[in-house]
């Protein structure tokens, strides 16, 4: 039996992740996630294993909390970011890959359009508009990311945030 080795660990009073992420757009909306109580939505997604490549980590990853196939896309950001939470500081590393969902999953209906339990959390995946102030209300992180999805150029850019910073 293998055991799972997740790229998250403590390194001297910060917290190393290595995530994946997908941005799923359709219609003008994009798929977010919220987890529990949390403040804050994020694209759907999770932290790689050790010798797993990212985009089979989220493919992995768009199984345990979609439930549903997806395609992988192109690669839109790397990023590095640097961030607190709830008193603990984070180095992330972070690859977002575009993704395509089944064509019957679409915006509209009820929000969110998914609830579902992944490894003792409660997800809820909502469609929100890429335009208009809703991104924004619903606190999708990283703060830089509302405005690259709004203006997507095709070519993968990496992006460095140190939380205080000003966000373009």
């Amino acid at each position: 039996m293998n055991q799972r080795i997740l790229l998250s660990f403590p390194v001297g009073g910060t917290c190393f992740n290595y995530r994946v992420a997908g941005v799923a757009m359709r219609d003008g909306h994009v798929l977010v996630c919220r987890e529990d109580h949390d403040s804050y939505c994020m694209l759907p997604g999770g932290r790689v294993e050790m010798g797993e490549p990212s985009n089979v980590a989220l493919v992995r990853e768009m199984a345990e909390e979609l439930v549903m196939p997806v395609e992988i896309g192109p690669l839109l950001f790397t990023s590095e970011s640097f961030y607190g939470r709830e008193g603990d500081r984070y180095h992330e590393l972070g690859f977002i890959y575009a993704i395509e969902l089944p064509d019957n999953v679409r915006p509209g209906g009820q929000q969110p359009f998914l609830v579902r339990e992944d490894e003792g959390h409660l997800l809820q995946f909502s469609w929100l508009p890429l335009e208009g102030p809703a991104l924004k209300d619903a606190n999708l992180l990283p703060p830089w990311l509302p405005a690259r999805l709004r203006a997507l150029s095709g070519v993968p850019e990496h992006v460095v945030f140190h939380e205080g910073e000003a966000v373009e």
